[in-house]
């Protein structure tokens, strides 16, 4: 990896390491949902820094991909579970980083998944397979009493691009890619009271534009004008200002230009914890950039 790609990630992984930590620390019982995601997207944004996606804040039963509406009405309540995951590009070099706020008492589940990435970081070399991560993620996460989400994995980041091989697995799979020196990727265990799969609800906040193509309405030309800086990164419904964004969506999805992330669950009453960390694989190990 040349040393100028290396230190993008570094400055990406010392930002989303900060700012995940002071962001936590506004979640609190009777806080604003939308006042928060504002609040630390603007701590990022303030570095000089990108947010690589929008701040996802999921709740409880909900392990991934919400965030804040327009106008959203919602505070943060006694007894949540809250997934803080941020993402930030310094140069389009991402740093992807995730922790969980209990704000009821449920410190083993979160104990689950903050030790499952600690064991699999510990085993990051070259050679080292997939396999290999996603079966001590497995045994730490069930080893008290929970279930690790087995339809989510961790992913290879890229230059603007936020998912791409190697797929990390939070459960023992057969081998795997083996893992590569120069390899960068975000481990992110999920730990779950509920059955360990996610699915999708309709709430959808959140796209990411796949393909370059003319569109005809007016309304969806102006939404892919204002999204252009981001590189093919995804954003948020809320941040297309002064438009009537929801028709526009809907026929960018339908052709395939956007893809759509809805928010991703476990059943209702079930609570899931989710930690995670960049990494890079060196020689003789690995650097932890979010670390």
């Amino acid at each position: 990896m040349e040393h100028d790609v290396f230190e993008f990630y570094i400055e990406a992984g010392k930002i989303a390491s900060r700012v995940l930590i002071a962001g936590a620390r506004e979640i609190r019982v009777g806080a604003g949902f939308l006042e928060v995601v504002e609040s630390i997207e603007a701590m990022v944004t303030d570095t000089g820094a990108g947010l690589a996606f929008p701040l996802n804040i999921s709740l409880n039963e909900d392990a991934a991909h919400d965030t804040a509406s327009a106008g959203d009405e919602r505070i943060f309540s006694g007894g949540d579970v809250v997934k803080l995951d941020l993402g930030v590009h310094v140069e389009g070099y991402v740093a992807d980083t995730a922790t969980t706020i209990d704000l009821g008492d449920h410190p083993l589940l979160l104990e689950a998944s903050r030790e499952a990435l600690a064991g699999a970081i510990r085993l990051v070399r070259p050679g080292t397979s997939v396999g290999e991560l996603g079966e001590v993620i497995q045994r730490e996460i069930t080893s008290r009493g929970f279930l690790p989400v087995a339809n989510l994995t961790g992913h290879g980041l890229g230059r603007y691009i936020i998912h791409m091989p190697p797929n990390i697995p939070n459960i023992a799979i057969a081998g795997g890619a083996v893992l590569e020196e120069g390899m960068v990727f975000a481990i992110e265990p999920f730990a779950s009271t509920g059955t360990g799969r996610v699915s999708e609800k309709p709430r959808i906040e959140i796209y990411q534009q796949m393909l370059i193509k003319p569109v005809r309405m007016p309304q969806a030309r102006k939404i892919l004008d204002s999204i252009r800086p981001r590189n093919g990164l995804p954003f948020a419904k809320r941040w297309l200002a002064g438009t009537r964004p929801d028709i526009p969506l809907h026929n960018l999805v339908r052709e395939q230009i956007l893809h759509a992330y809805p928010v991703l669950s476990d059943i209702p009453g079930s609570y899931v914890s989710q930690h995670e960390h960049t990494i890079i694989v060196t020689e003789e190990g690995c650097t932890v950039t979010t670390g």
